[in-house]
């Protein structure tokens, strides 16, 4: 599956998933202004057994799938 990796400038390691690129009308207008101003960062062709640093694959093609989009999170800091 083809995806589109865009970074959120506001907060480190958001990124945005999509399907098309440049087409933000799947994503929620509240979630897309949450992001503040973003920046392609790359194109990815996603499957199953693709590693990616910080995601599942199988996560993020099932939120494409789904919602035809996927937020990665910033890691959470444990203390």
């Amino acid at each position: 599956m083809l995806c589109f990796i865009y970074k959120s400038l506001k907060k480190d390691y958001l990124y945005l998933y999509i399907t098309k690129k440049d087409d933000f009308s799947q994503v929620p207008e509240a979630l897309f202004n949450s992001m503040g101003k973003i920046e392609f960062v790359m194109e990815l062709e996603l499957s199953a057994e693709r590693k990616l640093a910080r995601e599942d694959a199988v996560k993020v093609i099932a939120g494409l799938k789904e919602k035809g989009f996927f937020v990665q999170l910033p890691p959470t800091k444990v203390s």
